[in-house]
């Protein structure tokens, strides 16, 4: 990890000169007057925003959650305990965007594309981005059937900006999990997730999001994510600094699998950090 950090805090000062803040904010480009940076990264906190990379760009995740806060000193409030998820995003063209990741939480890898069908602009009032995917477990004793390993999940994206200072977006989610928690489980579900993005200063902002869910939530053992976190601009890299009470940092678990309880202080702190490099220049 401190290979890691180092790299991220060090690598290409050349690069860093050319603004790489600039390619953040940058989105596919067109003739009319779009509206851009509803939000700063691809995440709002744990759920995907309307945000695209432009075609050549890459971005470098490392996604960390540590354990629960109210496990208290003994485990350095969530300290001693963490899991990682490392993940890439490309951008193949200036509407459509690919990513894999692997994530030490029940050992997953995770794939998707997004793909943006809407820009807003002075005729259109919201941004519609479709994002679509599929995860798998690679724990050894998962079941008998390998298809019981995967998860797929599609999403609907639907953003406004609203100012320079504030955007909101809907999320409708489908899950579908071949391997339920309990027999009685469904193994599909929908959840309605909702974010925003309140601008603070020029390189802080506020965001937060919640994915309640509406069919297949019956396990008494699972509540819906609560997320809250800041967006922090730092030379090239964008700093996401979180609470939440889901441990998963991939779509099927923190959307149909969250089990830690608000009320009963199951939080956990967390962070992304991302890192932009322009692979491909743009014409």
């Amino acid at each position: 990890m401190k290979i890691i950090f180092a790299f991220f805090l060090l690598a290409s000062p050349a690069l860093a000169q050319d603004d790489l803040l600039s390619i953040l904010e940058t989105e596919e480009t067109g003739g009319d007057e779009s509206v851009y940076a509803a939000f700063k990264t691809t995440r709002i906190v744990n759920g995907q925003s309307v945000k695209m990379h432009p075609r050549g760009v890459l971005n470098f995740i490392i996604g960390h959650r540590f354990g629960k806060i109210n496990d208290g000193l003994y485990h350095f409030f969530g300290l001693d305990e963490s899991t990682i998820r490392l993940g890439l995003e490309y951008g193949i063209a200036d509407r459509i965007g690919v990513g894999i990741g692997r994530s030490s939480f029940q050992k997953t890898y995770d794939g998707a594309i997004k793909i943006k069908a809407l820009r807003q602009n002075a005729q259109m009032p919201v941004s519609v981005v479709l994002y679509s995917g599929l995860s798998a477990t690679s724990l050894r004793d998962i079941g008998s059937y390998y298809s019981s390993r995967y998860f797929f999940f599609n999403q609907l994206l639907i953003a406004r900006k609203f100012s320079s200072a504030f955007s909101a977006q809907l999320t409708p989610t489908l899950i579908h999990r071949k391997l339920a928690e309990t027999a009685r489980d469904p193994n599909t579900l929908f959840a309605l997730g909702f974010g925003g993005r309140i601008k603070l200063t020029n390189r802080v902002s506020l965001n937060g999001e919640y994915f309640p869910g509406f069919s297949g939530y019956d396990n008494p053992g699972f509540f819906n994510c609560l997320a809250i976190g800041f967006d922090i601009e730092t030379g090239g890299h964008i700093f996401q600094l979180h609470f939440t009470n889901s441990h998963g940092m991939v779509e099927n678990y923190f959307v149909a699998e969250t089990t830690g309880d608000v009320s009963n202080g199951d939080i956990y702190f967390g962070f992304n950090i991302n890192r932009v490099f322009q692979i491909v220049k743009n014409r």
